[in-house]
């Protein structure tokens, strides 16, 4: 595999190029160097040879054949033989001299000395008797030798007198050449071998710095960005070093800077009070921070890959409108779990744009509006209660007054009832005016309390001495239980007053002639003075106690209003205590009682001042 990887590699195409650019090179170079020092060696060769056959042949014109000898013809052959070869030594080469006739007069190769006195019909032969000086060519013999042959004729002008015919062998020359071939193969072998070992340096040169910046790269991809490329010089490759360090620092700053944005965007979406949930195009969601798992009651398990109208409780052609920008607010409902209550949720939706794409997902911020809508609810309430409470006793006064004036002032009985009747009903708008200005100061803090030490059970004893008249009345018994250890308290007595004459008027108000009414107090946990008043009157229904505390509320609202209440002494009276720094409560059982209880700090100084 190695292996492989190597011959994939920038190195090896680089060596491999390289070696190819020189094997090609030197392929031409050897190429033309042999055809050109073959073609040298011929010519030369060939030159040689004619030269010789001229110079025979002018030699024996002038020695033998120009001049009548008495010798026989076995004596001529063998003086040329002798003039031949002490000449030119024997070797390769064989030298025939051949007279006018075509007749072999001597040969310089023994074992041709059959041919003597023979007549040869060698072409190159016969063109030369005939005075045609170039006769030579190249041929291969029977047994594989290549050859050179010429002839050339022996005599001046138009009289020839014979020939000479050299044939030579030419595997001198050839092993020369192959001699140089092998040569030259073994050059380029070594040629090649340096090339690529020089190949290996220099395309190392080239692909290190490459291989250090692959590995760099990789690295970044990884998520190590603290090493660097190390740079060797200052060419293209350098530069790209230069170049890529750069970038690394960069994309590091870059991710850096990134990964903090993240950070705090993470950190602001993890503890900010809105829910916010971010959806692509199609409405999935990809983005749930843990506040809108809360609102939602879902968990982070459950909340990926879901669509977002599973989640709201929408339509998908109504998340569609929204999430195109078509609508941005709505409200829904989420139920609340191990509760018949519900949160009212307000979904605010932000369309996400991206240039040239249009629209490539919306972010929904949710926030949790029920305190808000249960305010509202109540302001609205409190205005229609408000308006109702004061528009009955208009309604009656001018009823009255209309009839007074229509007559009836002058009639000795109606006149003076009818004025009673109006006299009461101004004085219960007084007493609500007064409540709600009472109530508004508390509110807004304006109501300040003037503290004093009092003594718990002395402040029980006057209220219950202030509702005597009352309870003879409706032989109604009251108890004050004081546990021992209460000692004097910092309280504002008259607002106090108020909050126990509320409670001890609707317990006598609420309880049947010759009940009991029982007023309690001790030293509760955390130096917290308790204080509870218990009838054993008709008691709360279950579903009106939570409200029971809530301005203008009734449990009977045609009993209450006939008994002069304006719906908001128990509201005065747990303002009052919460301006104390404490708390009321309230327990009550359908025709067994109701038993009401507030609880005011103590101070430890206040101990100490006691």
């Amino acid at each position: 595999m190695k292996v492989i990887r190597f011959f994939q590699s920038i190195q090896a195409k680089l060596i491999i190029i390289y070696v190819l650019l020189i094997l090609i090179a030197m392929q031409l170079i050897a190429a033309y160097f042999y055809q050109t020092l073959d073609s040298h060696y011929k010519n030369e060769f060939r030159d040689s040879i004619n030269s010789q056959a001229t110079l025979i042949a002018g030699l024996v014109e002038t020695q033998y054949l120009n001049e009548p000898r008495n010798s026989d013809t076995k004596n001529l052959s063998e003086e040329l033989t002798y003039f031949v070869n002490s000449l030119f030594a024997p070797g390769n080469t064989e030298i025939q001299i051949i007279d006018a006739g075509g007749v072999v007069l001597s040969t310089s190769l023994e074992a041709n000395k059959q041919i003597v006195n023979q007549k040869t019909t060698k072409t190159e032969v016969t063109r030369a008797l005939q005075g045609i000086r170039d006769n030579d060519r190249m041929f291969t013999d029977v047994d594989n030798t290549r050859k050179f042959a010429t002839a050339k004729p022996i005599g001046s002008g138009v009289r020839v007198l014979g020939a000479v015919y050299i044939v030579s062998s030419m595997e001198d020359l050839y092993k020369t050449m192959s001699s140089i071939n092998r040569i030259l193969i073994v050059a380029t072998l070594i040629a090649l071998a340096f090339t690529a070992g020089l190949g290996v340096i220099l395309s190392g040169t080239i692909t290190k710095p490459i291989k250090e910046i692959t590995q760099q790269a990789t690295a970044a991809a990884e998520g190590n960005f603290d090493q660097s490329v190390k740079v060797y010089g200052k060419d293209e490759i350098s530069q790209l070093g230069h170049t890529f360090n750069f970038m690394m620092n960069r994309l590091k700053e870059a991710i850096f800077i990134n990964e903090e944005e993240k950070e705090k965007l993470a950190s602001i979406l993890t503890n900010m009070n809105d829910g916010v949930v971010a959806t692509d195009e199609a409405g999935q969601i990809i983005l749930m921070n843990r506040r809108a798992m809360q609102i939602l009651q879902v968990k982070e398990e459950h909340s990926s890959q879901r669509h977002i109208s599973e989640l709201l409780g929408l339509t998908r052609e109504e998340i569609d409108l929204y999430v195109h920008g078509e609508r941005n607010t709505t409200l829904i409902d989420v139920p609340l779990p191990d509760d018949e209550d519900v949160q009212t949720v307000r979904v605010t939706f932000t369309t996400i744009h991206r240039r040239g794409d249009g629209v490539t997902g919306a972010i929904a911020v949710l926030q949790d509006v029920t305190e808000q809508e249960k305010l509202e609810q109540s302001r609205r309430e409190f205005v229609a209660n408000v308006s109702h409470e004061l528009r009955t006793p208009l309604t009656t006064i001018k009823s009255y007054l209309e009839a007074l004036e229509d007559g009836a002032m002058e009639d000795k009985q109606l006149a003076p009832r009818f004025l009673s009747v109006t006299r009461n009903e101004t004085e219960r708008m007084i007493r609500l005016v007064t409540d709600l200005l009472h109530l508004s100061r508390l509110d807004s803090k304006q109501a300040l309390l003037t503290k004093e030490q009092t003594d718990i059970a002395d402040m029980l004893e006057e209220v219950a001495d202030r509702f005597s008249f009352q309870l003879r009345q409706k032989s109604i018994r009251i108890r004050i239980v004081a546990e021992p250890g209460i000692r004097p308290v910092a309280l504002d007595r008259d607002k106090i007053d108020q909050v126990l004459d509320n409670l001890v008027s609707n317990a006598i108000k609420y309880t049947p002639d010759e009940g009991a009414i029982t007023i309690y107090t001790r030293m509760a946990e955390g130096n917290q003075l308790e204080i509870s008043v218990q009838d054993t009157g008709i008691g709360i229904p279950k579903k009106d106690q939570p409200r029971i505390f809530d301005r203008f509320y009734r449990v009977d609202k045609a009993r209450s209003r006939n008994m002069g209440g304006t719906g908001l002494g128990l509201s005065i009276a747990r303002e009052i205590v919460k301006a104390h720094g404490g708390a009321m409560s309230l327990e009550s059982e359908p025709g067994s009682g109701t038993k009401v209880t507030f609880m005011l700090p103590v101070l430890p100084e206040e101990e100490n001042a006691s």
